[in-house]
């Protein structure tokens, strides 16, 4: 048994600060992970080589400030973890290893009006699918990491009142599915995973603090403080889209008048141009057109940035963070959005906070919640396992990596 200050305590302590580093980061070199850790160099070298020598971690050679040095990872049969993306017409799934590989990656079209239940078991068929396809045993599995389009209660794991997915408010996503999987399942709403998946792979790399602004069937931002997801005491923290713009305008389902989401969700900007372009236009579409030149598109596309840019200057006000990153398919629409929001930016925020603002379209497409959900399963697993090697089967798949 270890006691508590001893020597072999402080080893299992140093081991278990040098595996999580390299679990979150995917790759560090052993100098990134002594800034990282607080560890001296001579330290990580020793952990290195042990963890190296158990089959732990898998050392290359790689180039640092062209310098020579030696990149970690964890080893790539140490486990998997699995990422699944509801969001409001798709379900997509994502199977990665604890270094950061995907191993198999699809998406489906999904029923808004399908039940939850309906949901839940299109989920599990796909996991099962993917994880047939790829040879990889179950009890592999360290971890899922779930995002649904809809506020989370922190404390009862219930998923809040939503009209993005009518019929599954009151369901409690991750004790579904833990149900049908049987392994543990961390649950957390699409903006904050969009926010994590552009943290670690993305946009949002390098920095500390940022908002994930996501505008599809409605807006919402994932709020990242001191390099970790805000979530607010309730779950709720982010929920941009019911900033109040206008008071005497358009009724938003949250019940109140004016909010963002209703000038700038494509629930509502859609009807603006059906009636020149056809009720069979998507918010894609209107990005491509407009990227094609077509001026009545350009212009809605344009108004709707400002309008972003607003909520975007009350964020800067309030958390002053470094860096915006914009998802969703609006995202595609490049200068012709981002623009009309640094314009407001520079208009509404405090000058200080505006100057220090980048405003970037999202690095990973449509896939930053998959991607986030695989991050969130990764930061909640322990350590433990890997360093009492009990995860060690292989696993078969070559896989290109997350990004």
């Amino acid at each position: 048994m270890e006691t508590p200050g001893s020597q072999s305590s402080l080893h299992r302590a140093n081991l278990e600060r040098v595996v999580r580093a390299v679990r979150l980061a995917g790759s560090l070199t052993q100098a990134e992970i002594a800034r990282t850790t607080g560890l001296s160099a001579a330290t990580v070298s020793n952990i290195v080589r042990e963890l190296k020598d158990s089959g732990t971690v898998e050392v290359t050679p790689t180039s640092a400030g062209g310098r020579r040095a030696r990149s970690v990872s964890l080893s790539g049969d140490a486990g998997i973890v699995i990422g699944v993306d509801f969001g409001h017409t798709h379900l997509r799934v994502a199977v990665g290893n604890l270094a950061h590989q995907v191993l198999a990656e699809e998406a489906e079209p999904l029923d808004v009006d399908a039940s939850s239940a309906q949901g839940f078991d299109r989920a599990e068929q796909l996991v099962t699918r993917l994880l047939a396809a790829t040879g990889v045993d179950c009890s592999k599995i360290a971890g899922v990491g779930l995002g649904v389009p809809g506020p989370i209660d922190v404390e009862s794991g219930t998923l809040g009142s939503t009209a993005i997915l009518p019929g599954w408010g009151g369901t409690r996503p991750a004790e579904e599915m833990r149900g049908r999987l049987g392994v543990p399942v961390h649950v957390d709403n699409d903006a904050n995973l969009g926010a994590l998946g552009e943290l670690v792979w993305g946009s949002g790399r390098g920095v500390r603090d940022l908002a994930y602004i996501k505008v599809a069937s409605g807006v919402g931002a994932g709020l990242v403080i001191n390099g970790k997801i805000y979530r607010g005491p309730g779950g709720t923290a982010g929920e941009i889209g019911h900033i109040t713009l206008d008071e005497a305008g358009p009724v938003c389902r949250c019940g109140n008048r004016g909010c963002l989401e209703t000038f700038a969700a494509a629930r509502y900007v859609l009807p603006l141009l059906q009636p020149s372009h056809g009720p069979d236009l998507t918010m894609e579409g209107v990005v491509r057109l407009a990227r094609d030149g077509d001026p009545g598109c350009r212009r809605v596309i344009a108004d709707v940035g400002r309008h972003i840019g607003s909520g975007v200057a009350n964020l800067c006000n309030l958390l002053n963070p470094s860096r915006v990153v914009l998802g969703g398919d609006l995202a595609e629409a490049g200068e012709l959005v981002l623009a009309p929001i640094r314009e407001s930016v520079g208009r509404y925020a405090i000058p200080s906070a505006a100057r220090r603002l980048s405003v970037l379209p999202g690095a990973l497409g449509g896939r930053a919640e998959v991607l986030g959900a695989l991050a969130l399963a990764l930061s909640e697993m322990g350590d433990s396992t890997l360093l009492d090697g009990t995860a060690t089967a292989s696993l078969s798949t070559a896989a290109p990596a997350f990004t």
